[in-house]
């Protein structure tokens, strides 16, 4: 009879990838310098009113946590992603898809309005660089995740990691920071290939045009933790050790 060894995808991702959040002076120019060059020089996005030098960054910067992707082997950075919460200056100012998507939202699914606001964040300019996305991905989006078709059975053993790693390493912060959900504004067919893998984002409001096709998603704690794959539970687990110890070292307050 032939066993069948589990790997620990968690463990498999450590040898080539590590999460790490990004709040000093240095590594937040890198944040901002990885979104400069996907997002602006390679993707041409307009984001002009945010563009400082080699750098793209705007006033949610300020109130997000950031991470930073980086590769086991060479310490080099791979991708970015940032989750943005509420400003404890102005809970009531409005996150980035409710600025750009909130007059698409469906009040009867979600209404952010009812929601307490110190309990929900957004997952927003996720970020892989060209190298690591022709190595290991799909290079014709940011993010590197190709929405255009479904998941395989041979992709769920040899996934992609580094776009998956960063959004859950964005959940793994809001799940430490005590938030009950997160937003996205992303393209439908990402959010389907998503859901290839257990992340089941809810789509929440219509589709508009916005640098592509976009709409407005959401994910709670229970749909998150109850629809992960046991791969990708594996890997989640994985990312939460390191964004807990990670946030310690840094003096970031942990919930959990």
């Amino acid at each position: 009879m032939t066993t069948v060894t589990h790997i620990n995808v968690g463990t498999t991702f450590h040898s080539y990838f590590r999460p790490t959040i990004a709040n000093s002076e240095i590594s937040l120019e890198e944040v901002y310098r990885i979104r400069y060059q996907v997002y602006c020089q390679e993707f041409n996005y307009d984001l002009k009113d945010s563009i400082t030098g080699q750098q793209e960054r705007d006033h949610y910067d300020s109130h997000s946590i950031h991470c930073l992707m980086l590769s086991e082997s060479t310490g080099e950075s791979a991708g970015c992603v940032r989750l943005v919460l509420t400003d404890p200056a102005d809970p009531e100012a409005p996150l980035p898809f409710e600025k750009y998507c909130g007059h698409t939202l469906n009040h009867a699914i979600i209404d952010p309005a009812r929601l307490p606001r110190d309990k929900i964040g957004e997952i927003s300019r996720l970020a892989v660089l060209p190298y690591y996305r022709r190595r290991y991905l799909d290079a014709a989006n940011p993010c590197g995740l190709d929405g255009n078709r479904p998941v395989s059975a041979t992709e769920q053993r040899h996934f992609p990691y580094i776009p998956l790693g960063l959004y859950l390493a964005a959940a793994s912060l809001g799940l430490l920071s005590g938030l009950q959900g997160v937003f996205a504004a992303m393209d439908p067919r990402l959010a389907r290939h998503l859901r290839g893998y257990g992340i089941n984002f809810l789509q929440v409001g219509k589709v508009m045009d916005y640098h592509g096709q976009r709409a407005p998603f959401y994910i709670d704690r229970d749909m998150l933790l109850y629809g992960l794959k046991p791969d990708m539970q594996d890997l989640l687990l994985t990312l939460m050790d390191d964004m807990k110890a990670d946030m310690r070292r840094k003096n970031l307050h942990v919930v959990k």
